[in-house]
């Protein structure tokens, strides 16, 4: 598509996203002194009842916040009113950072964040300028390119932003960039399993092989809105399924490969792919995974269930399963490479509304059905865009890696969109940090000249129990901005990140966002403001967070609460797939008038924000949001298994872990072997990450007289808190907590 097509007033140069200076007159904040302070943290005003009452499952939202906050590792002492904060580290970027960096002050953020948030359509609007929109979005109301509710007690829950621009995703990551002149740019940089296993694509080359996949599922059938189903490991060719689907209009549906046969079904069920995609295999680090077998068993339980799909389109990955020990089935399945590379590298755009829908993710949630998380096209790419672009302080001559699959959101945001969105030189990896040894990430960094690393805690606090010899052997000189994702970081594992990894002169940005969000929403900016570990700080351009009290009451200045968010903004979700009754209930029932994050938080003295960890039934290990309803379901299934129930706990590597409470049928003995099983099942159902890390037999849960489970008292045994188990008199059986307590270590 020749360049010519973009007009004047919305053509820039490629990876532009310009730096949106303040308004004439716009109030400037003096800059944050830096030195160290001793503040003040509060915990919320309880008084039960009002907001969560739409938060059924949970039997004490009180006890629980209590106890995450507690145990938080970012949060000292924030149980009682009037609690010490202890002194509090800072770190600051140096001068030479902070000359160059996209913000470096404070000031220059709250000047931009003051606008952001008072005039959010300007804001965003000259933003959106520096894509292609083949047309120009809509306006209404003067000069507004939004509309939102939030508010369930108004009308139904609805956001939209620039409707009425036409554009496309895939054509702002590779063909703007190519046609000014950058093909020849470096876009991927791909790190096998095995070290001295290499590839890499430029944008030029990226483009083509995006082309020549688009041009085949379109010549086979897929049009503007049908789904397709990714179900693959981190070649190149996952991010490229992903923006072939995007250049015609197709709906990808991302299930990380993973997930067991059963969790794959699930996914396929709910969206109704008539293609899916996958590999033949994948080696992780010296496991071999032979991802076709499980795709092959989903598709005979969704046709159980009377959905067949079509077409198994499958990459040969002969370094970890040939093709000739590939189970196959004529008419159904065909090798990509058979097929792909005799197709056209030329493919034509389709322009879809900025509200047309780009992908689903499926993500758990207190249920045991996983959630479509629905994202749009518009608000999507400018905000995942913008967000890679501060948050990392992106130059043109970074090189940016990602440690994610691109089966969670993050590696959709963050490895794919926002870095090609900006023109930048990604590295994907196919292996895990530790093979063939724990040196390997750093030297990974040392091979590619690596300026930006993002990774988890879970990575971080493994990698730490190697010591710090294999960090210190690679020079790791390139670095300088270091980030983390999925989780709150601990104070230590932040400080051992910043000193050991980063020598103490890379910022880190450590973000908080979720699946539902699309992108980042409280992180630092590197070079702007002094770094606290543990804490995410601030939140991002247009995202307005608020903490509430059990009510649903605002509490302002320091404090500990329920993060909300209090007005739209153009990356979120705009449903649930197939269910906005259950978006509308999940997110906006609980607090009235706010998007409810799930999240515990606290304020500082300073206006930085620290999470605490989820509120509701849902962990995070290592990352990954499980439901415990999914785990539940997948324990009870076993055939020896009477009643399951699951919390989490502190897990020193993965963040928190799954625990267990397991009773048996009447007459089934415990034993090893009957554990193995029962963590096993799991595995079968919903992949080998949800597996419990502790199975904790339980002759009886502790339940009210009406026969609710009081995961309250669970989760106090599972930490081992035996001495805060609280009143168990309105139990229908107390003996109950004392079997449990004497079964704890058995």
């Amino acid at each position: 598509m020749a360049s010519s097509h973009l007009p004047p007033d919305h053509g820039v140069a490629a990876g532009s996203i310009p730096v949106v200076a303040p308004r004439a007159g716009a109030p400037r904040h003096k800059v944050e002194k830096t030195t160290t302070t001793t503040g003040t943290a509060h915990a919320a005003h309880h008084t039960g009842g009002g907001g969560l009452a739409a938060l059924a499952h949970l039997n004490s939202v009180r006890d629980m916040f209590a106890l995450n906050a507690a145990d938080s590792a970012g949060a000292a002492a924030v149980v009682d009113d009037g609690a010490e904060v202890e002194e509090e580290e800072r770190e600051v970027a140096s001068d030479t950072f902070r000359s160059t960096a996209l913000i470096s002050s404070r000031e220059q953020y709250a000047a931009m964040y003051r606008r952001s948030v008072e005039d959010p359509d300007f804001f965003w609007a000259e933003i959106a300028s520096a894509f292609y929109w083949k047309t120009k979005w809509e306006t209404r109301d003067g000069n507004k390119i939004h509309s939102e509710n939030i508010d369930v007690r108004k009308d139904r829950v609805g956001i939209e932003w620039f409707k009425g621009g036409r554009t496309n995703i895939c054509y702002n990551a590779l063909d703007r960039h190519v046609e000014a002149g950058k093909g020849g740019k470096i876009a991927f940089l791909w790190e096998g399993n095995d070290p001295g296993v290499d590839d890499k694509l430029t944008y030029k080359e990226l483009l083509e092989r995006v082309c020549q996949l688009a041009n085949y599922l379109r010549d086979q059938g897929v049009k503007k809105g049908d789904a397709v189903a990714i179900y693959m490991p981190m070649l190149l060719e996952l991010p490229i399924a992903m923006l072939a689907c995007a250049r015609i209009g197709a709906v990808h549906s991302v299930v990380f490969a993973g997930f067991s046969a059963e969790a794959l079904s699930q996914r396929i069920l709910d969206c109704k792919p008539n293609f899916v995609l996958t590999t033949s295999g994948v080696r992780r680090g010296s496991k071999v995974i032979k991802l076709k077998e499980i795709v092959d068993d989903a598709l005979e339980c969704v046709l159980k269930e009377g959905f067949a799909v079509g077409t198994c389109l499958t990459y040969a990955n002969d370094s970890a399963v040939t093709r000739e020990d590939t189970a196959w089935q004529e008419g159904r399945d065909v090798w990509w490479q058979d097929v792909v590379p005799k197709y056209p590298k030329e493919s034509a755009v389709e322009w879809v509304d900025a509200e047309d829908t780009l992908f689903l993710l499926y993500t758990s949630g207190s249920t045991g059905k996983p959630k479509g998380v629905l994202h749009t096209t518009g608000g999507y790419m400018v905000y995942t865009a913008t967000t890679f672009k501060y948050a990392f302080d992106y130059h043109d001559d970074d090189i940016y890696w990602c440690t994610a699959d691109c089966g969670w959101i993050t590696g959709h945001s963050y490895l794919t969109y926002g870095p090609l969105l900006n023109g930048a030189t990604v590295v994907v990896f196919e292996g895990v940090p530790n093979y063939p040894d724990a040196g390997r990430c750093w030297e990974i960094v040392d091979k590619y000249k690596v300026t930006i690393f993002y990774t988890a805690p879970t990575a971080i606090r493994s990698l730490m129990r190697s010591g710090d010899e294999p960090v210190k052997r690679h020079s790791r000189k390139s670095l300088r901005v270091l980030g983390s994702v999925g989780e709150p970081i601990n104070p230590s594992a932040w400080r051992w990140y910043y000193d050991v990894v980063g020598d103490a002169r890379c910022p880190i940005s450590d973000t908080w966002w979720q699946t539902e969000t699309g992108g980042f929403m409280i992180t630092p900016l590197p070079g702007a403001w002094p770094l606290k570990p543990g804490s995410a700080t601030l939140p991002f351009f247009g995202v307005q967070p608020a903490i509430v009290d059990e009510n649903g009451h605002e509490i302002s200045g320091v404090c500990s609460g329920y993060l909300c968010i209090k007005a739209a903004w153009p990356g979120m979700m705009r449903t649930l797939q197939g269910d906005h009754a259950r978006y509308e209930t999940t997110y906006f029932a609980p607090f009235k008038g706010f998007y409810f994050s799930g999240d515990g938080c606290r304020r500082d003295k300073d206006g930085y924000y620290w999470l605490t960890g989820r509120v509701d039934d849902v962990i995070n290990v290592s990352g990954h949001r499980i439901g415990t309803a999914e785990v539940e379901s997948a324990l009870v299934a076993h055939p020896q298994c009477a009643e399951a129930a699951v919390v989490g706990f502190d897990h020193e590597i993965k963040g928190q872990g799954i625990y267990a409470f397991v009773t048996l049928l009447e007459g089934v003995d415990y034993s090893q072997q009957l554990r193995a099983s029962l963590i096993n099942a799991v595995r079968t159902h919903i992949g080998a990450f949800a597996a419990p890390d502790k199975i904790h037999w339980a002759p009886g849960l502790p339940k009210t007289r009406s026969g609710k489970i009081m995961r309250r008292i669970l989760r106090k045994i599972a930490a081992n808190q035996l001495d805060e188990l609280g009143d168990i008199s309105t139990l229908a059986d107390p003996g109950v907590v004392d079997q449990l307590i004497d079964l704890r270590d058995k």
